[in-house]
């Protein structure tokens, strides 16, 4: 039994809406899918980063693939990280790496004919979301009909929208903002911002007081992730809960986030983190430190993943990722009471709609 045909395509979406957050504005998110065969299956795995991320599956990691047992998933991971050592983990080659581990590992449930959370290990029936999107872009009746579909029609109780708008430069509207969030959605639910590293720590502190008024429990990126010493400190003024990680590409990365005190909850996003291989070591490392685990964004390629993980939070239901892979592929899942289940169908349950996605194919 060996790897045979290896594909790597990549798509680009344009979003529904112009879309920004403090320090960000876009108008379309690349989507990398890679497939792997190998015993009359095929297991598919992605990233949300550069086209590049492609090159760097087709050059760099498809060498070291071929031949392998498929069965050998945590082998194949070892051999592509080593293959990348010298073009630089963090970045376009993790999400690479990420991309083609996660295709390994719905490749080995699929021949084996189990869902994936089973051959990791289930550990959760369902998965908590929180509803995430809220963009500065948008205006006062697109951040309330947002805010009503995800607490209201889907009954989802936790919902996140951006602040820090152009750099942390409008902080008064930046709470007028999370006080109308609060309006909306009630007080029965909970209310997350993200900052996207927008402030300084000093403005961070200023403004959580603001937030703590209007009950937020979960403050991410109040300054830049690679502060630690800056989450640190607005950790221990506020109230709310810190977070940060989702631009973590290695599990020393993540070590030293836990270790440095620096955040309450710590996000792992599966498309970078090195797969669902190093995704499961973070967790263990966040364990030991006390600390839960929220998956960051790319909803579907998390769920059976973080169903496999003792001391999880919760995951993203980040509106653009949930659009794309509810357009691109089929089986995907519907947020019942604030949870999605993992599917029962072997591997992750999804199939790839070529033909839907063909118009936006790239490369």
């Amino acid at each position: 039994m060996s790897v045979g045909d290896i594909s790597v395509s990549a798509y680009i979406v344009p979003t529904d809406a112009p879309e920004a957050d403090g320090t960000f504005a876009w108008d379309s998110t690349t989507l990398v899918l890679v497939q792997v065969s190998a015993e009359g299956q095929t297991g598919t795995g992605w990233t949300y980063g550069s086209v590049a991320c492609g090159t760097v599956i087709e050059r760099d990691l498809r060498p070291v693939l071929d031949g392998r047992d498929p069965m050998d998933v945590g082998g194949a991971w070892s051999a592509m990280v080593a293959a990348i050592r010298n073009i630089g983990r963090p970045g376009v080659a993790g999400m690479a790496l990420s991309a083609v581990d996660c295709a390994l590992w719905d490749l080995k449930a699929r021949i084996l004919g189990v869902p994936l959370h089973r051959l990791l290990g289930r550990v959760h029936e369902s998965v908590p979301v929180y509803g995430s999107g809220g963009f500065t872009t948008y205006g006062r009746q697109q951040l309330n009909d947002q805010l009503n579909g995800w607490v209201f029609d889907q009954r989802i109780p936790r919902v996140k929208i951006k602040i820090g708008e152009s750099g942390g430069t409008c902080r008064r509207r930046d709470l007028e903002r999370v006080r109308e969030a609060r309006r909306i959605v009630g007080s029965s639910a909970e209310l997350y911002v993200d900052a996207n590293g927008a402030y300084t720590p000093g403005q961070a502190v200023r403004v959580g007081h603001g937030l703590d008024e209007s009950g937020v429990r979960w403050f991410e990126e109040p300054v830049s992730s690679d502060d630690l010493d800056g989450l640190r400190y607005v950790r221990s003024r506020l109230g709310c809960d810190i977070t940060a990680g989702e631009y973590g590409y290695d599990l020393v990365y993540f070590e030293r986030m836990c270790r440095a005190g620096a955040v309450d909850c710590l996000q792992v996003d599966v498309t970078r983190c090195g797969g669902v291989t190093e995704l499961l070591r973070i967790a263990a490392v966040a364990a030991a430190r006390g600390l839960d685990v929220s998956g960051h964004c790319a909803p579907h390629l998390h769920i059976a993943a973080l169903a496999a993980v003792p001391n999880l939070r919760h995951l993203e239901w980040f509106h653009d990722h949930v659009r794309i892979e509810q357009m691109l592929f089929d089986g995907t899942a519907d947020p019942q009471d604030g949870t999605v289940a993992p599917s029962n169908e072997p591997g992750h349950g999804l199939a790839w709609r070529q033909d839907v996605a063909a118009p936006y194919r790239v490369s």
